[in-house]
């Protein structure tokens, strides 16, 4: 008899099966096996034989499904510093990793139809470099020596990162795309499928589960040697991977929101270290780490100088601009109304939904609040009810004070419902809006993307959300930011960052020859001034100075401890945070209320040295393996804190 470690796509780590010398004979590390588990069969992955023999009631394994390994050992050994980094059970990464089809597969359909790819985009065509494109060809000739190296592209614009990429592909086979968005993904799959025929396959969690499966047995045979997804595409299984690409490296959307924490970025590199084939990240605005890295000479960095039409970009100083209602500037209004008379469209962007930013009392200033979350409730005109836009709280707006009891309340600021009801009385003019509550629905969000750039609408309102729905569109002459200061004072270190990509995800909607507007009081920011220049990397520089100071990221490293339970844990937790490296810093804990009622702590972890960070994590988890009220979720690199 002989022993083998197998593990499932189950929060738990590998278990021990017994096999006779027959079927062990056949058993290589990655074969996807039959095990009974928990008086059931079911499907897991071998990862070798066992170092030691086991004692106690050990099972035998069922048998084998596929007599060649699914995993290779690369993948293996990316699953296995999958778990060690991020800190998860290694049946989890694994159930990330692999497809549900894997373990439970229906019948493949016909056709490889994807969920229907917004008519924004149907047309966008990828634009041919004019050759020769020096930073181009250099690539392709750093590709041909063969190997693992990371570059990064600073695109002068999205169309020349879409562009860049088609080029590198004409002659290469086997490469995995990342889009950060189903949208991006799906409005890119035109495109290339125009470029590259059959070649194409789109992949990601919002197609049928048929479809999925036929599309993965399109990959698995080789007719589809180009994959283009989102975040988990990242694990396609090819028989041989020639190159990575990463597109809009600097996306929150590449990092999971659940155990394990993975970035799909990082993952992206390391799976190229791995398999030793180059990696390309690419973006009109970079993650300051991927230009850390550059810096450091972990990566390559591209800057193209190709000439790009931008539009231009205006800034409103709502200090001493006239208005027209408090939170529009009269100077936009007016150039609005131009653009609509020369039957141009028009976008208004303000990151905040619903009728009014927040319910104030003029005597004693109180602001109704979340109780859980401590943060303005929203009103929505609509439902007639105020909102709470993290957990969803909802009650109906008080008639008078619920501090002071006075009936001097008002509505204050404006959400996308006030902007868009006051923009169609000024201008005269129908308007189309796109935010969370109108995109809820499927239909609803076809709908509006339709209208958005139909011939008869020429105002389209609505919150960030609207920029990446309509990233390829380019269908705007003026676009206006109206709330970008609210970006900038969130309690976040990387809020200017996220700032900076924001607008320029906006001005990515508008034409080369159009405007951009960008309201605020503090017009002084440095932020904004980069911005007038479109100079990126010297924004980079400036607030890699501040970064500095505060040894925040890239200068350091941070993991997010969350603690959840129906006891108070401050004592314990307190405890723990005592006996950590001392070269980690400990900020918190910090308790909160969670929207089922529980406790939530929440300890922000930070050291220049990664093992030090994972030792400190470590005594968390320990310290609550064993009981089961408390629930430990252990985020590395956190993208927001």
């Amino acid at each position: 008899m002989e022993y083998f470690d197998v593990v499932f796509p189950l929060n738990i780590g590998p278990l021990t099966y017994r096999c006779g010398t027959s079927m062990a004979s056949t058993l290589t590390p990655g074969m996807l096996v039959s095990a009974p588990l928990k008086r059931r069969l079911a499907k897991g992955i071998v990862l070798g034989r066992s170092p030691a023999v086991p004692t106690g009631d050990i099972k035998d394994l069922h048998g084998i499904i596929c007599d060649a390994p699914l995993l290779t050992v690369s993948m293996l050994t990316l699953m296995n510093w999958m778990s060690d980094y991020y800190m998860a059970e290694r049946g989890l990464v694994l159930k990330t990793m692999l497809p549900a089809e894997i373990f439970n597969k229906p019948q493949p359909r016909r056709g490889i139809a994807s969920s229907a790819h917004c008519e924004s985009s149907a047309d966008y065509q990828l634009k041919q470099l004019d050759p020769p494109d020096t930073a181009a060809a250099g690539f392709i000739k750093s590709m041909s020596e063969g190997g693992y190296r990371t570059t990064l592209l600073y695109a002068p614009s999205s169309d020349y990162e879409h562009s860049f990429l088609a080029t590198v592909l004409r002659d290469i086979r086997n490469v995995i795309i990342l889009a950060p968005e189903v949208t991006l993904a799906e409005g890119l799959f035109p495109a290339f499928t125009r470029r590259f025929g059959d070649r194409v396959s789109l992949f990601h969690n919002e197609l049928s589960r048929g479809t999925r499966s036929e599309v993965l047995s399109r990959i698995s045979s080789g007719r589809s040697d180009i994959v283009l997804g989102t975040r988990s595409t990242v694990f396609t299984l090819m028989k041989k991977v020639s190159m990575i690409a990463v597109l809009n490296e600097h996306s929150s959307c590449y990092k999971e929101e659940k155990t394990p924490y993975y970035n799909a970025r990082d993952v992206a590199v390391m799976r190229g270290f791995i398999e030793k084939i180059p990696v390309l990240l690419s973006s009109p605005c970079p993650s300051m780490e991927s230009v850390h890295n550059c810096e450091k000479g972990k990566y390559n960095l591209i800057t193209p100088q190709a000439p790009v039409g931008r539009p231009k970009v205006k800034i409103v100083d709502m200090r001493y601009e006239r208005k027209s209602r408090p939170y529009l500037a009269k100077t936009i209004v007016d150039k609005a109304e131009r653009y609509i008379r020369s039957h141009s469209r028009i976008s208004f962007v303000i990151n905040r939904r619903g009728y009014s930013t927040m319910l104030r009392c003029d005597d004693c200033d109180h602001v109704e609040e979340c109780p859980s979350c401590r943060i303005p409730l929203i009103f929505h005109k609509k439902e007639l009810s105020l909102k709470c836009h993290y957990c969803g709280y909802t009650i109906s707006p008080p008639a008078r004070c619920t501090r002071c009891k006075g009936h001097n309340i008002r509505m204050t600021g404006a959400g996308t419902q006030r902007i868009q009801e006051d923009l169609e009385e000024l201008l005269g003019t129908g308007t189309v809006r796109i935010d969370s509550d109108i995109t809820a629905k499927k239909s609803a969000l076809k709908k509006a993307l339709t209208d958005a750039l139909g011939l008869d609408s020429r105002i389209v309102v609505g919150t960030k959300l609207m920029s990446k729905r309509l990233a390829l569109s380019k269908g705007f002459s003026m676009a206006a930011v109206l709330n970008p200061d609210i970006l900038l004072n969130v309690p976040d270190f990387r809020a200017p960052e996220k700032a900076y990509q924001e607008i320029t995800s906006v001005a990515g909607t508008i034409k080369n020859d159009g405007e951009l507007f960008i309201q605020t009081r503090m017009p002084q920011h440095y932020l904004y001034q980069h911005l007038r220049r479109y100079d990126y990397l010297s924004f980079v520089k400036e607030e890699n100075k501040r970064r500095l100071e505060l040894d925040y990221p890239p200068y350091s490293r941070l993991m997010l401890i969350r603690c959840i339970s129906e006891k108070n844990l401050s004592k314990e937790l307190s405890g723990i945070c005592e006996k950590v490296p001392e070269d980690v810093r400990v900020l918190g804990p910090q308790a909160s209320i969670t929207t089922s009622g529980k406790n939530e702590f929440r300890i922000l972890l930070k050291s220049s040295v990664r093992g030090s960070l994972h030792a400190a994590a470590g005594r968390f988890i320990a310290a609550f393996t064993n009981i089961k009220d408390v629930k430990i979720r252990v985020d590395v690199d956190p993208v927001t804190i």
